[in-house]
């Protein structure tokens, strides 16, 4: 009797068994990651959000509803720091698709030194980028500026880059590209080279020329790539503020402002409250534009 039981018993252990281990991992492996998560991600959210409902400082902070949040949007300033934000955004995240891509066909093809060539491309992201606003600074300065004083010696006046409203923006996003391409680049070729040579030798043997071969299997089978540079890239320059701060400090006046660098100001005129607001209205706004071009470009992957 005790035998029967016991074996009628084994299968059940079994089964719970192999419940419990049906996936890839037990579930409490996920449990670190998930604190993590909440700590380190959700905490602050929800801190960020209650505190951008008050006035606060470090001693004490009284609730005001949403009157940060009306201040801010009454801000002079802002609409122009809005548009900025969106014009950097598409700016330089094109630039990096379109430089990366071709650096990356380059740095694929069988050229000399081609392993040292991408170490100079990606050298620029270990970079401090407080370190290469303050070198382009000088480098971009209007009257003793390496790059004005050698267009100079080929007798060209160089515009003051930094300087003129009508080019501190863009000087500032020509920048940032030649700093963030070498990440763009590299994700480029790791999907490059994921793609079997089969496809070219077919498209060769087709007769395809160069061109054809990048527009009907390159450019087509690098689309993760690409979704993943545009998607990152935008990000990067919706959020940028480092950079921008170290060359202009949103100058001249508030020309090259963007939202970021509205925040920090608030924030050092002692508006905590008033800057917490701007940064959870960065945050939905970064939500508002990423979500849906995510979706956008994960919906073309499937269908290709």
């Amino acid at each position: 009797m005790a035998v029967a039981v016991a074996e009628g018993a084994m299968p059940a252990a079994r089964k719970r068994r192999g419940s419990r281990t049906s996936g890839q991992y037990p579930s409490w492996f996920f449990v670190p990651a998930a604190v993590i998560f909440a700590v380190l991600f959700l905490l602050p959210t929800f801190a960020s959000l209650f505190f951008s409902l008050t006035r606060w400082s470090l001693q004490q902070a009284t609730f005001i509803g949403l009157d940060n949040f009306v201040q801010f949007f009454r801000e002079p300033f802002l609409f122009q720091g809005l548009v900025n934000t969106l014009i950097y955004g598409v700016v330089t995240s094109a630039a990096k698709v379109v430089l990366g891509m071709m650096l990356a066909l380059l740095l694929t093809s069988d050229i000399f030194g081609r392993s040292y060539l991408r170490a100079v491309v990606f050298f620029p992201v270990l970079v401090s980028t407080v370190g290469v606003g303050i070198t382009f600074t000088a480098m971009m300065h209007p009257t003793q500026g390496l790059i004005n004083e050698s267009l100079a010696a080929i007798g060209i006046k160089g515009p003051g880059w930094l300087t003129d409203p009508r080019f501190a923006l863009y000087s500032v996003a020509l920048v940032d590209v030649w700093k963030g391409v070498g990440l763009a680049t590299v994700i480029y070729i790791a999907g490059i080279v994921s793609i079997p040579l089969e496809y070219f030798e077919a498209a060769r043997i087709d007769g395809a020329t160069a061109w054809q071969r990048f527009w009907t299997v390159t450019l087509p089978l690098v689309q993760p790539a690409t979704a993943t540079v545009i998607i990152l890239s935008f990000i990067g320059g919706l959020r940028s503020f480092d950079l921008i701060w170290a060359m202009t400090k949103g100058g001249p006046g508030f020309t090259s402002d963007v939202i970021a660098s509205v925040i920090y100001k608030q924030y050092q005129a002692g508006f905590y409250g008033l800057s917490t607001a701007g940064n959870v209205v960065l945050f939905i706004l970064v939500a508002l534009l990423i979500v849906p071009l995510s979706m956008f470009l994960n919906r073309r992957e499937v269908e290709r």
